[in-house]
């Protein structure tokens, strides 16, 4: 049975109108980026005020990424069936609440529900801000210009997330959440500015949404906990089993049923499957250098958090100045040629990261490492974007833009997850609880103690590091073996669905942020 279409009367899109719009949606899609950019300035000051222990701290990054890519095709959805505007508020609403319970929070328990709760409000709010676009502004002059402010907000986001984190931590690190508040308000009221649109029947499938959330939640966990309390301990493996087993459920939903949240059939095509798997490294080297970074620079350097967030610009620079090179490339070589060249330079300088030590100059080791890690991953965007939308079907171009996202979240979700444990459990082989021993002496004025807890977190940052070159370099095989497609044409995607951007090239410019949210 194919779902009716409900359509709303729409009034006349006035220049004003339109102005009021774009500056709603922009607003809420920087609002959304900042928040990835800015936390992790933020946790070795979170650390030492909720004494949050060394195993606990990517979760502070974790809850929000994984439940905000975990749930972004559910968020998608849940806009074609309720409206796109009624959906967008709400998770506005939820993300400003939580934004608030985050910044109010007396204990790492309360903050870490939050953070979940906020991931849950910008899976509802980030795929229908871009389908808003091709709601409320015509197709043409008009919505490009709106598409190309929406791709800029990422940068934007990106940029001024690692300042403003910096200078707000500075102050005190619960601004970075009570910022949001006034921000979410703000869009909350300008939002009834905007036109709902098309709205279709159907049904929602909050149960695959629940597994495949849950699943992926569970192997994230496992991982965290199998670094603290070793592989084979008897809650890990319970854990590990409980993912195996709501993923495996999860599959099986979306194989019987007749509009399911992730369309298998996306997947049986090597070069699209590629594609996604090598978003899953790419989304875990971009999050897992920035956690590991900025520990490193704050806790073994000793740079303030106004100096941290001055000392991440290069890594925005290398996205940005990769985003202007990468489009050329494509229009005269294959995919693979572009991405895994720029996965191994990633790769190869992330090991230069990984030899990084206590007493490493910023200018000489940091910096240069550090622009060559996000000019590589920044290169591989664009042409595994244009891959993945190499023959879809007009009307699953957004489901295949939105899984592309979600990829990139998860594999974000897991690189924290899985570099965290890696570096807590080497830390701990030269010295258990080293960052508890760095605060007391510095707190103490015992530099030798200082000196050793510093070298201790330098190895284990270092050994992560390491790890997430060897990564990358197994990315590179995925994107040299599985992805074969020729050089890319533009792909035409005016159709229907709200959700797709107009062309392959908007597509690829929006997404080539690490963390845009274009569904």
């Amino acid at each position: 049975m194919q779902p009716t279409t409900v359509t709303t009367a729409l009034p006349g899109p006035t220049a004003e109108r339109l102005r009021l719009s774009l500056l709603v949606i922009a607003t809420a899609q920087l609002m959304l980026v900042l928040d990835d950019a800015i936390a992790n300035i933020a946790l070795p000051s979170i650390q030492r005020d909720l004494d949050v222990s060394a195993s606990a701290l990517p979760w502070v990054i974790t809850a929000y990424v994984l439940t905000f890519g975990g749930l972004l095709l559910f968020g998608g959805r849940a806009g074609d069936v309720f409206g796109r505007r009624r959906v967008f508020q709400l998770g506005v609403g939820v993300f400003t609440v939580a934004s608030l319970l985050n910044g109010l929070a007396p204990d790492d328990t309360v903050l870490l529900v939050s953070r979940g709760l906020q991931g849950i409000g910008a899976a509802l709010a980030a795929p229908n801000a871009l389908a808003l676009i091709t709601t409320n502004f015509p197709s043409g002059e008009s919505r490009n210009k709106a598409m190309a402010v929406y791709g800029a907000m990422s940068g934007l986001g990106i940029t001024g997330g690692v300042l403003l984190g910096g200078l707000l931590t500075g102050l005190d690190w619960r601004w970075i959440f009570l910022i949001n508040i006034p921000i979410g308000i703000a869009v909350l009221l300008g939002s009834r500015n905007l036109a709902e649109g098309e709205r279709h029947t159907g049904r929602l499938d909050p149960v695959s949404a629940l597994t495949g959330t849950g699943g992926v939640l569970a192997l994230a966990y496992g991982i965290s906990r199998g670094g603290e309390h070793g592989w084979t301990e008897a809650v890990t493996l319970g854990v590990f089993a409980a993912a195996i087993v709501l993923l495996t459920w999860f599959v099986v939903l979306q194989k019987r049923s007749a509009d399911p949240v992730l369309p298998l059939r996306l997947l049986r095509d090597r070069n699209r499957s590629g594609s996604y798997v090598a978003m899953l490294f790419i989304g875990a080297g971009l999050m897992g250098t920035g956690f590991l970074l900025a520990l490193y620079l704050q806790q073994v350097l000793h740079f303030s958090a106004v100096k941290t967030g001055f000392a991440f610009l290069p890594f925005s620079a290398g996205i940005i100045v990769s985003q202007g090179v990468s489009p050329k490339l494509v229009a005269k070589l294959a995919p693979r040629l572009v991405a895994a060249p720029g996965l191994l330079l990633a790769a190869a300088a992330m090991f230069w990261l990984s030899l990084l030590g206590a007493d490493s100059s910023y200018l000489a080791h940091v910096l240069p490492a550090v622009l060559l890690t996000a000019f590589g991953l920044g290169l591989a965007f664009v042409p595994l974007t244009v891959t993945i939308l190499q023959g879809v079907p007009g009307g699953e171009t957004g489901v295949a833009s939105a899984l592309f996202n979600t990829s990139q979240q998860i594999g974000a979700a897991l690189g924290v997850a899985v570099f965290g444990s890696i570096a807590n459990a080497a830390t701990d082989v030269q010295m258990p609880a080293a960052a508890e021993a760095l605060t007391r002496g510095v707190a103490t004025d015992d530099p030798g103690l200082a000196a050793q807890a510093s070298e201790a977190l330098a190895h284990g940052y270092t050994v992560a590091l390491l790890a997430a070159a060897v990564m990358l370099v197994v990315a590179a095989l995925v994107v040299a073996t599985a992805v074969d497609a020729r050089r890319p044409q533009q792909i035409d995607t005016d159709q229907p669905d709200a959700t797709a951007p107009t062309t392959a090239r908007e597509e690829a410019a929006t997404l080539s942020q690490p963390t845009a949210r274009v569904q």
